[in-house]
Order: C-alpha cells, then sequence, then structure tokens
C-alpha cells in the first residue's frame, strides 16, 4: 500500500508530501494547492502532472510541454469513470464506493488497485495494489486520487455556503 503522509515529514521540506510504501518514503509529491498540476519525484527521476484542456497529464521534467507519457481522463460524467493510459498500459477507474469516495482501477477487467484513506480530521488518500505496476504509474494514480478528495470538498464547500440549490 502506498500512501501520501503529511507534508514535511518523512524528510521532506515543508510544503511537499511523502509518498510512502509501508511507511518507507519512495518518493514525494509537490502540488499545487491553486491549480490540478504537481511535481513528483521518483527515483532520480522528476514528473510534471497537470491539467491540459480535458484530461490529466504526466511527463517527465525534461520532456517538452506537450509530450504525455501519462494520462487521464474522464469517459463518463454520469457515472464518474475515468480512464488512465500510463504509457500503453489501459486502466479505468470507477466509484468502490461513492459514501466513502473510494475508487477501484481495474486494467482489462481484472483489478490494479483500491483506493483508501488514513488519518483522523484530514484523511490522506492511500492505494492498495493488487497488481505490479511501476512505481511512477502508482504516484500519478495516487495524485488522481488527491485531485479527485479537492474537487468533492470543494463542492461539498460551495453547497454548504449556499452555492446549491435555492431554497
Amino acid at each position: 500500500m502506498i500512501e501520501l503522509g503529511k507534508a514535511g515529514t518523512a524528510g521532506t521540506e515543508k510544503g511537499t508530501v511523502p509518498v510512502l510504501d509501508d511507511g518507507r518514503l519512495v518518493a514525494t509529491l509537490h502540488a499545487s494547492k491553486w491549480k490540478e498540476a504537481a511535481t513528483a519525484t521518483v527515483g532520480d527521476r522528476a514528473w510534471v502532472f497537470t491539467r491540459q484542456k480535458r484530461q490529466l497529464t504526466g511527463r517527465w521534467a525534461s520532456d517538452p510541454e506537450t509530450a504525455v507519457r501519462l494520462s487521464a481522463r474522464q469517459t463518463s460524467a454520469w457515472k464518474s469513470i475515468w480512464s488512465f493510459d500510463l504509457e500503453g498500459t489501459p486502466v479505468e477507474a470507477r466509484y468502490a464506493s461513492r459514501w466513502k469516495s473510494t475508487h477501484r482501477f481495474e486494467s482489462e477487467g481484472s483489478p490494479v488497485a483500491l483506493s483508501g484513506k488514513t488519518g483522523g480530521w484530514s484523511p490522506r488518500p492511500t492505494l492498495t495494489f493488487q497488481r505490479d505496476l511501476p512505481l511512477e504509474h502508482q504516484v500519478f494514480l495516487l495524485w488522481w486520487e488527491l485531485l479527485m478528495r479537492r474537487r468533492a470538498a470543494s463542492v461539498a464547500a460551495a453547497t454548504a455556503a449556499g452555492g446549491g440549490a435555492a431554497s
């Protein structure tokens, strides 16, 4: 299982989130608070995760800005289904539980991962893998999970502030 740790812990700088595998630092993520963008360091490689038009993408920092190595796009807004291309590996994500905001990831009908959360007042996303994926792909999926949780929190906050249905 990999999880996002608390920012500034596990030997990371303030504002940098550790990616932990059973408590061991395996990567770092520096996610923007205002945009759907992040930089990740996996091993000795820097990655750039961002939103390009209607898809989320990942590329090496040394690649041109138009390069896409990892991508995610929503294929069904109604069912909230997302399709990923992880350097040629197709993966699909859908809700495992809307109530718990967890997702299950599958590739060609076989399970890949299941999301969860850890922590109390400030839950952080986790991913438990049933199938081996390269660590950079795992980090991209974890970043996507973070974005989905931020989107849901944003909608909940807007609704609570009166941005929902008029009474």
